[in-house]
């Protein structure tokens, strides 16, 4: 089942937000992510707060659209109440569960609401993930026509026993289907990989690599399996079903990836992303990494608005409640720290490709710097401009440099 809400101040019922946001506003990128909760299958991994047709209790996909909505102007409101600056939206994702489990329409009114209130900015990045079964040509023409502009295909692998035990619906025959109709819709296309599931060697991963270059993305994200508490592969794994991950293939399996990723003409961005070139990036998950402002809509989605950070109820039924009573999704929120926000941003910028300028850290931490190029887990001539930007190792080895660099 989906992991628990974190503890959390009491939210407003109004959803108001204390005008300290504003601060710096308008030097803040503002995007928009809408959860769509609904899963066909949940897959054995995921602690995603989604809900297969028989977890609903009652509730049903029919009105989500027109739920969302009511949410995205609330929070059109909150934001001019609490004094922000007019901003166009920058970009938008939808995510889930699979968003592509609604009808394409819904999708559609939904980015038209979003557009009605923020409006959308020129070149806005509009993005929806989408399981490879759950859409076809004439559903991802919809999306186009509506104004998305990526779609990100959760294929995770390539070969049949990894997908079984991940639990995924879809066949690797559909992956080169969908990724063809989302290019003639004019769509930029990603696709997410998993590695590390039990029981993947690293040529299994090397086949899922090949199949995913064959496609000709534009994107690549891979992600090793996390097991997570409280999920059927963690029970499998207790239960000895099934073997742990192992770490050491792991890195392997990154090494691997990089490797052939760079082969291919894709570059590294952030930890677990590659694109062909910068324009392809994932600006809205950027937009995460650099602390921007984002309004999220839907059961158990986190927002931040200038240092503010909020989380709705989870379940979609409560959801549904809360706006069928006109008041605020918001379950619980937090103001973050200035030493909370530095660290966070330190947590997160040594993840990119732009790195972390160096300045954002004191004298004391500065010190750990050297070391650190020595050991091979920052680069050495970006550390002498100012800004510091993992190896392959340092990504391998990511928190090892943050505990590093703060001194734990």
């Amino acid at each position: 089942m989906p992991s628990a809400l974190p503890d959390g101040d009491p939210a407003p019922e109004d959803g108001s937000l204390p005008p300290e946001v504003a601060v710096g506003a308008e030097s803040r990128n503002f995007g928009v992510y809408v959860h769509v909760p609904y899963c066909r299958v949940r897959c054995g991994y995921c602690d995603f707060n989604t809900y297969t047709a028989s977890e609903l209790g009652g509730t049903t996909r029919d009105d989500y659209a027109a739920q969302v909505g009511q949410e995205l102007a609330l929070g059109a409101r909150v934001l001019r109440g609490a004094g922000l600056p007019e901003r166009p939206v920058s970009t938008v994702f939808f995510g889930g569960g699979t968003p592509t489990l609604l009808p394409a329409s819904d999708l559609a009114a939904m980015l038209g609401r979003i557009r009605e209130e923020w409006g959308l900015a020129a070149g806005a990045e509009v993005t929806t993930e989408a399981n490879p079964d759950s859409v076809d040509a004439a559903y991802l023409q919809t999306l186009a026509d509506a104004g998305f502009t990526r779609v990100s295909f959760g294929m995770q692998s390539a070969v049949p026993h990894v997908l079984a035990t991940l639990d995924r619906t879809h066949t690797p025959e559909r992956v080169p289907l969908v990724t063809q109709w989302a290019r003639e819709a004019g769509l930029q296309v990603s696709v997410d990989l998993i590695y590390g599931t039990p029981g993947e060697s690293l040529g299994d991963w090397e086949r899922s690599i090949d199949a995913a270059l064959a496609c000709e993305p534009d994107h690549i994200s891979a992600y090793a399996l996390i097991i997570e508490r409280g999920t059927k592969l963690a029970a499998q794994i207790r239960r000895g079903e099934v073997a742990e991950p192992d770490e050491d293939l792991h890195a392997e399996m990154y090494e691997l990836a990089e490797a052939r990723f760079a082969a291919a003409g894709f570059s590294w961005y952030e930890i677990s992303n590659w694109s062909r070139s910068p324009e392809t990036r994932s600006r809205h998950n950027l937009a995460y990494w650099t602390g921007e402002d984002w309004w999220a809509a839907g059961p158990g989605a986190h927002s931040h608005v200038g240092g503010v950070r909020w989380w709705n109820v989870k379940h979609p039924g409560a959801y549904a409640q809360r706006m069928a009573q006109g008041i605020s999704p918001a379950h619980s929120r937090e103001t973050l720290s200035e030493s909370s926000r530095r660290e966070e941003r330190i947590l997160l910028e040594t993840r990119i490709v732009d790195g972390l300028p160096a300045d954002v850290l004191s004298a004391a931490e500065r010190r750990a710097i050297p070391q650190l190029i020595a050991d091979g887990l920052l680069e050495g001539r970006s550390a002498i401009a100012g800004r510091l930007v993992p190896t392959l190792r340092g990504r391998l080895l990511a928190d090892t440099v943050v505990h590093r660099l703060l001194g734990a």
